[in-house]
């Protein structure tokens, strides 16, 4: 669907300018934040290009939370730079370049879907009409109805359109299917990848890795504040060293598979056996020449798996190098230094609303 806005001033939009070479959307160098005595991120140095659908994983107290903070310019780094689009945070989203959709607040409980999406237009000196924003995110049909007679899922399709109000070139989501059925996450999604495939670039983050393993082309995994992990999912996955083998075994005796070189671990599910090994070549060959084990598949380790041994507090890398832990991530805005500061734009009150 065509976008109601004057071709002039979306000509004039990063990520809009015909035949001229994009800015990255996002670039951090060398970032730190600290609470206190607390470092929570330290020394990240991270770029978006334009178009991109990142993933930013990590788990409580990563520093995801942190870092999302300063590239909506709701916080500054104690040290380095933030630049979106190339230019400060908040000068982006003053020009509606950014948009956030987080998981809780922002929403009148009275108000319609409708009334709530045309009072967000409102903030705005151009926006998308409220008609499309809301068929883009699916809630036409809960039009009238009122915010607080909406579900979970419902409530956070429309947080996501009143993102989509002042037509952003970065879209940041946190937990953004939080509460949606199996549909409707996936319909979320497909319009996601539809934006992104226009130009639009998404950076979300999310506890279903199983939906950063599918819809995203670059994952990046924070740790301690570092970030630990960056590429793609086939990427990431392999930086978790090892594989899995699964065979069938009646009756398989656990203690001998344990005692085969190269066995990392051991699990037995009735007939299935499922061993972890640095060296499954030769593990596998021991089970076909020297066991009643059959039908031997091997797989490299699952995202999850990836992510567990790259940001457990065991994990080896630049995150493990210090030590250091930071807070335990929260909805954007509740640090102190989150709070929208009097006087800002109304795109800002918005961009924090939402």
């Amino acid at each position: 669907m065509q976008l109601a806005r004057d071709d002039a001033e979306r000509a004039a939009r990063p990520g809009h300018q015909d035949g001229a070479v994009l800015p990255l959307a996002v670039d951090l160098r060398g970032v730190r934040k600290s609470f206190g005595s607390v470092q929570a991120v330290r020394g990240v140095a991270l770029t978006v290009g334009s178009g991109e659908v990142m993933a930013f994983l990590g788990p409580n107290g990563a520093g995801k939370t942190s870092t999302i903070d300063m590239i909506l310019g709701l916080s500054r780094p104690d040290a380095g730079a933030v630049e979106v689009y190339g230019m400060a945070p908040r000068q982006a989203v003053r020009k509606g370049l950014v948009s956030a959709v987080m998981q809780t607040g922002g929403l009148l409980k009275d108000l319609t879907v409708a009334e709530t999406v045309e009072y967000t237009a409102r903030l705005f000196a151009v926006s998308r009409p409220a008609a499309e924003v809301l068929e883009r995110a699916g809630i036409t049909a809960i039009a009238d109805r009122s915010v607080g007679k909406c579900s979970g899922g419902e409530q956070q399709r429309l947080r996501f359109a009143m993102a989509l109000i002042p037509d952003p070139q970065l879209l940041i989501l946190d937990e953004p299917t939080q509460g949606m059925d199996v549909e409707g996450r996936r319909s979320f999604w497909t319009a996601i990848r539809e934006d992104a495939a226009l130009g639009r670039t998404i950076i979300f983050a999310t506890h279903y890795l199983e939906e950063a393993d599918a819809y995203a082309d670059r994952i990046v995994l924070i740790a301690k504040g570092q970030i630990v992990a960056d590429g793609t999912a086939a990427e990431v996955k392999d930086l978790a060293s090892g594989r899995t083998i699964r065979a069938t075994w009646p009756g398989a005796d656990e203690a001998a598979l344990r005692a085969i070189p190269g066995v990392d671990s051991v699990e037995v599910r009735g007939d299935t056996v499922l061993i972890h090994s640095g060296d499954t070549d030769a593990v596998a060959r021991q089970l076909l020449t020297q066991t009643p084990a059959h039908d031997l598949e091997i797989t490299s380790r699952g995202l999850e798996d990836a992510f567990i041994a790259l940001t457990s507090d065991g994990a080896t890398g630049p995150a493990a190098s210090d030590g250091a832990t930071g807070p335990a991530d929260g909805p954007v805005g509740e640090s102190p230094a989150s709070q929208s500061p009097a006087g800002e734009s109304p795109a800002s009150e918005s961009l924090a609303a939402t």
